[in-house]
Parts: C-alpha cells; sequence; structure tokens
C-alpha cells in the first residue's frame, strides 16, 4: 500500500511538473507571436498632463495638423499601435517638440475608435496594452522611434499576492471616503483574482490625484515589486488626504447644520410668539414705528399725501426684496423730519445781553445786531428770514458767536462746513435710485436738531468749491434766499420743506471769494482783529480760566502777570485772532502741570503759587519770541514811507521802498508781488508827482537820466489793492527832496490822478496794526472819518489821525520842513 501509494505521489508530482512546462512554454509562445505582432518602430504623440497606463482606455482629442496627419497614416496601418509619451515640462509645446523633451517611458496605445470632430480633428479613444520604451529616435518628418517592449511577468509570489490584498484593502478605505471613482472601482475589483498585481498598481495609481512627475515615476517601473511599492506609498499619501478632506469637510457640515438648526429654531420661536401675540413681523414694527412719529408731528397735507402713499407700497412689498430697504429709509427719513416742530424762542433782552458778555470779550457792534435780531423776533412774534454773514480773520471768534447766538435764543445748533465742497448733492441731496442716497445737510440738520427752527451756521463759505458734480454756492443761493427757502427741495425727499424759520450765520474769512449773488442775499457783519488791551482781557477772563480748568490746574498753581501776557501777545501771538494766544497759554499750562506732578511726587512742600509766569521767565517755557517788531527801521530813510494794509489775517504795515540808480533814460521799475491794481497805483503816483513837482519841489528835475527802482519788502508775499497810492508818491517825494519822511507816520488811501484822496477799506484792521508798530501819527482819507468815529475810544487811543481831501495836505504833514 505504501508503495503503490508512494507511486502515486510521484506520478502525481510528475503529471504537475508537465502542467507548469507546458503552461509556460505556452506562455513563451504567447509572448512570441505577441511580439512578433509587436511593430518595432512606432509614431510617438506627446502628453502635457499626466501618462497613461496600461490596462486603460482613454479618449485624446487630436486637432488638426502634423499630429492628425500621423492619426490618418497609424488607422491605416495593420496594427494601428502608437506611443504616448509624457513631456519633461507641463504645458510644453508638443508642436515645437524633440525627444530630447520627452521621457523615455511611455505606454503602447492601439486605436480603438475615432469619432471626426466638426470643424476638424478628431476624438480617438486608445487602449493602453504594455510598457514602451525608446531606444532610438527615427529621423523624419514627424515624431517617430525605434521602441522596446516591457511586459509583466506572468509569475505571482505569495508576496506579491500580500501587496495585492494591501493595495485592494486601501482603495476600500478611499472608496469609503472618496466616492468618486466608486463604480470603477467596484467593477474592476469585482474581476479582479489578484493574479496581475502589476495591472492592479498601474490601475490604483491611475485614480490617484499624484503629481505627473510621481505617475511617470511609477511607469518607468520596470519591475513588479518597485512598481507596487511605489503604487502603495501614492495610495497611502492619496488616503491620508482624504482623510484630511473627508474631516474638513465634516467640520463644515456640523458648523452648517448647526446654523440651520438655529435658524430653524427661530424661525418656529418667530411663529409661535405671533400666534400668542408676543411678537410682530418686521414689517408691522416698522409700519408702527412711522405711525408713532407722525402722530407727534403736525404734516403739512401734501406731504402726508406722500406719506400715507408709500406707506401703503411698504404694506405690499416683502421684507427680503430689495425696495423694501429702500421704501423703509425714505419713510424713515420723511417722518423723523420735525414737521410743525419749533424750538420755544425766549426774547428777553437783559438775559441776551448776560449772556453775550459772558461768552465774548468787546464785539460790541456783533452784540448790538443779535439784540436787535431777539427785539424784531419778540414783536414779530418769531424771527423768519435772516441770514448773517460773519467776515473776519481766523481765530477772532465768528464760530462761537453763532454758538451763543443760538444759545441767547433758546434755540438749537447745527453747524457744518462747505470748504471744499464740490458736490452739490452736499446741500440739496441725492435722487433715491443711487446705491447709498442720503438727503442733504440741511435736512440732516433739521433730523439732529428736531426742530424747524434752530440756527444753522454755515462756515468757510468763502473756500466753498465746484467741479464737474456741480457748484454748491449755486445749490446755496435758494437754501440763502428767505423768498424760496420756504418751499426748498430736496432732491431725496422730494417734498417741499420750509426753511425760513431757520436763522443762518454765514462764515468766511473775506468776501471777494463769494460768489455776488450769494453775498447778496447776506447781511454782512464785519469782525475786525482784537487790539492788544482785548486780546489781554480775553485771556484774562476767558482763555486762561477756561484751559486751566481742562488741564487740572487751579488758580494757586499758576498766575499770569500781565506783563507776560502782553509779551506773548507782541512777541509770540500777533495774528488777528486768539487762536496762537490760546495755544501759547496751553503749551504754558501743560508744562506748569508737568512741574506740579513732578513736586506732588518728591514731597516737596507747596508754596502758595506754585508757578508765577513773568516776563523773565516767560522763554522758559515757550521759547524765544517769534517778533521783535514790525518796523523794518528805527529812524526811516529817505525813499522810504510806511504804509498800512488789510489782510484776511488782520492789518499789516507796508513799506515802500524807492532808489534812483543812473540810467540813459528817466524809467520805474517796481517789485515785490505787487497784483495789477497796485501796478496801476504805481503808475497813478508816477504821473501826479511828475505833473505837480513845480508845486512840490521846485527847482528840482523829475529823476533826470535815473531808473527808480520802487520795492514792497516780503516779496514773498503777494500783494494788491488801490490803498498804497499815496504812501508812493510820498515815498518818490521823499526820494527827489533827499528829506526823510516825518518818524512815527504811518498812510493808507486812494490817490487820483488829480491828487484826491479816496476812502480805504480795513480802518480799524490798520489801526491796530499801527498801534501794533508803534505808529504815532497816521493819515487817514476823509471819506473814512465815519468808519473811525465808530471804533471805540479804546481802540483810538494814543494815536494822532489826521482826515485829508488832497494830496497837498499830506504834503505838509509828512515833510513839516519842506
Amino acid at each position: 500500500m505504501d508503495k503503490n501509494s508512494h507511486s502515486s505521489d510521484h506520478s502525481q508530482d510528475d503529471f504537475e511538473e508537465e502542467i507548469e512546462q507546458s503552461l509556460d512554454q505556452s506562455l513563451e509562445e504567447e509572448s512570441q507571436r505577441r511580439n512578433s505582432s509587436r511593430p518595432e518602430e512606432l509614431f510617438v504623440l506627446p502628453l502635457n498632463r499626466r501618462p497613461f497606463f496600461p490596462g486603460m482606455a482613454a479618449p485624446i482629442v487630436i486637432e488638426p495638423g502634423p499630429y492628425y496627419e500621423v492619426l490618418k497614416t497609424v488607422a491605416k496601418s495593420e496594427h494601428k499601435f502608437v506611443t504616448l509619451v509624457l513631456t519633461k515640462k507641463e504645458n510644453a509645446n508638443i508642436y515645437r517638440i524633440g525627444f530630447q523633451a520627452l521621457h523615455k517611458v511611455g505606454v503602447l496605445g492601439r486605436i480603438l475608435r475615432i469619432v471626426p470632430i466638426e470643424g476638424g480633428g478628431a476624438q480617438v479613444v486608445f487602449n493602453m496594452e504594455e510598457r514602451v520604451e525608446i531606444i532610438e529616435p527615427i529621423k523624419g518628418k514627424y515624431l517617430k522611434a525605434r521602441v522596446a517592449y516591457h511586459p509583466d511577468g506572468r509569475g505571482v509570489s505569495d508576496e506579491l499576492k500580500a501587496y495585492a490584498i494591501n493595495i485592494i484593502t486601501i482603495i476600500k478605505e478611499l472608496l469609503k471616503l472618496n466616492p468618486l471613482f466608486k463604480e470603477e472601482l467596484q467593477i474592476f475589483l469585482g474581476h479582479s483574482d489578484f493574479t496581475e498585481p502589476g495591472k492592479l498598481a498601474d490601475f490604483a495609481v491611475a485614480l490617484t490625484t499624484a503629481s505627473r512627475e510621481e505617475l511617470q515615476d511609477v511607469l518607468q517601473a520596470f519591475d513588479v515589486q518597485e512598481r507596487i511599492d511605489k503604487a502603495l506609498f501614492l495610495l497611502k499619501k492619496e488616503l491620508d488626504l482624504s482623510r484630511l478632506q473627508s474631516s474638513i469637510n465634516q467640520k463644515i457640515e456640523a458648523t452648517i447644520s448647526k446654523s440651520q438648526k438655529e435658524y430653524f429654531l427661530r424661525e418656529q420661536l418667530k411663529t409661535i410668539k405671533k400666534e400668542l401675540g408676543i411678537e410682530k413681523e418686521e414689517k408691522s414694527i416698522d409700519i408702527e414705528k412711522f405711525e408713532v412719529r407722525l402722530k407727534k408731528r403736525k404734516v403739512p397735507p401734501p406731504i402726508m399725501e406722500t406719506i400715507q402713499e408709500e406707506l401703503d407700497k411698504l404694506g405690499v412689498l416683502e421684507p427680503i426684496s430689495a425696495e423694501y430697504s429702500v421704501s423703509r429709509n425714505y419713510l424713515d427719513w420723511l417722518t423723523i423730519i420735525p414737521w410743525g416742530m419749533f424750538s420755544k424762542e425766549r426774547h428777553d433782552l437783559i438775559q441776551a445781553e448776560k449772556s453775550l458778555h459772558k461768552d465774548h470779550y468787546g464785539l460790541e457792534e456783533i452784540k448790538q445786531r443779535i439784540l436787535e435780531l431777539i427785539s424784531v423776533g419778540k414783536l414779530t412774534g418769531g424771527l423768519r428770514g435772516s441770514i448773517i454773514c460773519l467776515v473776519g480773520p481766523p481765530g477772532v471768534g465768528k464760530t462761537s458767536i453763532g454758538k451763543s447766538i443760538a444759545r441767547a435764543l433758546n434755540r438749537k445748533f447745527y453747524r457744518f462746513s462747505v470748504g471744499g465742497m464740490r458736490d452739490e448733492a452736499e446741500i440739496k441731496g441725492h435722487r433715491r435710485t443711487y446705491i447709498g442716497a442720503m438727503p442733504g445737510k440741511l435736512v440732516q440738520a433739521l433730523k439732529q436738531s428736531q426742530t424747524m427752527n434752530p440756527v444753522i451756521m454755515i462756515d468757510e463759505v468763502d473756500k466753498i468749491g465746484g467741479s464737474f458734480h456741480g457748484d454748491p454756492a449755486s445749490a446755496l443761493l435758494e437754501v440763502l434766499d428767505p423768498e424760496q427757502n420756504k418751499d426748498f427741495l430736496d432732491h431725496y425727499l422730494d417734498v417741499r420743506c420750509d426753511l425760513s424759520n431757520i436763522l443762518f450765520v454765514v462764515t468766511a474769512n473775506m468776501t471777494d471769494t463769494i460768489p455776488e449773488p450769494l453775498l447778496d442775499r447776506m447781511e454782512v457783519l464785519r469782525l475786525s482783529g482784537y487790539i492788544l488791551e482785548e486780546k489781554l482781557q480775553i485771556a484774562k477772563k476767558y482763555l486762561i480760566p477756561r484751559n486751566r480748568k481742562n488741564m487740572g490746574l487751579t488758580a494757586k498753581q499758576i498766575v499770569f502777570t500781565d506783563e507776560a501776557l502782553k509779551t506773548i501777545i507782541n512777541g509770540y501771538a500777533r495774528e488777528a485772532g486768539v487762536r496762537s494766544l490760546e495755544n501759547y497759554i496751553k503749551k504754558i499750562l501743560r508744562k506748569v502741570a508737568l512741574e506740579v506732578v513732578r513736586r506732588s511726587e518728591s514731597g516737596k512742600k507747596r508754596k502758595a503759587h506754585e508757578v508765577q509766569i513773568g516776563r523773565k521767565n516767560l522763554s522758559e517755557y515757550i521759547g524765544k519770541p517769534l517778533f521783535s517788531t514790525d518796523r523794518f527801521y528805527e529812524r526811516t530813510p529817505i525813499g522810504v514811507a510806511t504804509g498800512l494794509a488789510w489782510t484776511s489775517h488782520g492789518g499789516a504795515t507796508l513799506y515802500i521802498e524807492a532808489i534812483k540808480v543812473p540810467n540813459d533814460r528817466t524809467d520805474m521799475k517796481l517789485t515785490g508781488q505787487a497784483g495789477d491794481v497796485m501796478r496801476e497805483s504805481s503808475q497813478i503816483a508816477w504821473s501826479y508827482l511828475h505833473s505837480a513837482i513845480y508845486k512840490y519841489a521846485p527847482g528840482h528835475t523829475f529823476f533826470e537820466k535815473s531808473q527808480i527802482h520802487i520795492h514792497i519788502p516780503e516779496g514773498a508775499t503777494p500783494k494788491d489793492g488801490p490803498s498804497a497810492g499815496v504812501t508812493m508818491v510820498t515815498s518818490l517825494l521823499s526820494l527827489l527832496l533827499d528829506i526823510p519822511v516825518m518818524e512815527d507816520l504811518g498812510l493808507t488811501g486812494e490817490l487820483t490822478l488829480t491828487g484826491r484822496v479816496l476812502g480805504v477799506g480795513g480802518i480799524r484792521e490798520k489801526l491796530i496794526a499801527a498801534k501794533r508798530s508803534g505808529l504815532k501819527t497816521l493819515i487817514f482819507p476823509k471819506d473814512n472819518l465815519r468808519d473811525y468815529e465808530e471804533l471805540p475810544a479804546y481802540v483810538r487811543k494814543g494815536i494822532q489821525v489826521h482826515f485829508v481831501e488832497h494830496f497837498d495836505e499830506i504834503f505838509h504833514l509828512a515833510f513839516p520842513e519842506v
């Protein structure tokens, strides 16, 4: 039995050996047959994006051109094979490429089907057969090469089988995370018996998102073991990426689910509250809010009709629609305007006068005008159609006067600046059709003040601009006209609004740049600069107490002497207003505050007065004086006369200098950035003196063979105006007579060709500038006598003023020795 059994086992082994040899022989025969049917020379088609792997079928679009010709040639061949090879660089120009720009290993593709494309070219479906290596390029019109084939081995070891199972396990995990290729994978896995691990690796790698270089690296792995190792690495990498993506998606879905849950719960809560009557719809809330506002206002019938139409329109609109928000915003503005609501005016003259004196020092003319306004309002039952324009240098208190007017009248105050404004929509509003449309500043003022009779201050009206957007100054014409502003139409509201009860206060530094039609609608009140005595009182009564309190100091901790304040005013802050003066006072107070804190921290005992600011220690706090004097000369030299000028920043002294140099003919030259009017004044002065030389300088020739150079110092500053005429004649006459003008003499006045002296403006400012410069005697035109007499006595004090009608009088005053 044992022998038979051994014999049986031996015969079984022989049978298996014979089967294995027969199988190997059949495989060799099949390989030889397949290789014999494979051509050694093949056309090459370059690929740009990703390589293909054996076992795949893929469509490729071939456009008309050289590769389309290759396609037609291959399609007519018996084998229908072509080599598909990846380019080394992505997005390479495949029509201008050589073998040096291609990888050596590609895939053998057999044409399965060709579908022509309308307009030329074709879509070709290739079946990828096996790996191909380019051995040697063949010269020719198209890319063609001698190739070698690299089929996979047929033997499957236990190790390869284990690798294949590992690949399938990873693919199944990928299926759970990324179902993009689920159907293809399931078909492959359902028909796979793991006998060809190489094809399994190729198929798995082709489905990953690996880079083209990583895929090419797998394609070039002829050894199945090496290929499976690389495939496993890429699959693991893809699995980690899919897990990360899945985690991100889960977080996003969780957030969205939470938001949706909250949204549904809120909607349910709203519904429950509505059913119980606890909460109303958004639309109902808006409509109720508008109706409550309207009950408190006395809306004119035409406007009420517009509001009612808009409410009806809002009632049929859905809150989620864009038109709803436009309609709601429009109704919000229409109903928030204080229709029929007025501040109760206070017409108590005594109280108003106290308030004005408390807020401002001096400015008697302005205060008088305000009291007149209040008196008119008391008699008529209210102020209507009053438009005041305050003109003066910076820092003289124009804006604060507007606040004082509102306080004296018990009205609300609203201020806005039109300096640099270039769009008329800022005044009259935007059309509602524009995105972000809003009413103009006037309607916004009514909303802010919640009264139809506020005091509205329009600042810097002389600096208003204009552009292609429109001219705001022209838009102000309607606003500042009492006959028109009772029916003011804002573009946004599109209903008539009565602005006639508003008291408009306009401010400007000068009137030259204000359009004439606009200036004509306003009553101009001029605020001149302050003299030393006024600034001293303003500093003591207003600036020091206010800023001392703001900085936490007390009257015992710091004391300013009058000498110190006068030194600040003359040496540091000479402008017409008090803004610079206040800044210097703040600077001193800040440094004193530092000293007080340091002393308290060091434990030193406090003195009766911590700090006393006097003339001697003033420079320790604010440095050396900026100005020593306005005067260029201690004694006036020959050919120099002192004039007086007005600027937007107040008054100033203006020296006229004249010298003569030899020349072939008599001539005159003017320098110093003089304007056209001043140049004309110099010509008039020249001609007048030439015609009247016999009267003022008998026996003298008129600058024979000399060039006269007239210069106005500070040449960087533009100068213009007619008031330097008499000063120029006086300077020329001094040069001609070789006699200096009387000391401490200042002149101003326009000169005619017949010698008459005409009136000029800015008398107060010029008088202030003369006092600041230490002039003792002034010559003014007689036409300005009325202006001089209106000035306060403390302004006129200390200066002798002569009023003249003709230059003859000036001659005797300026040259008393002649």
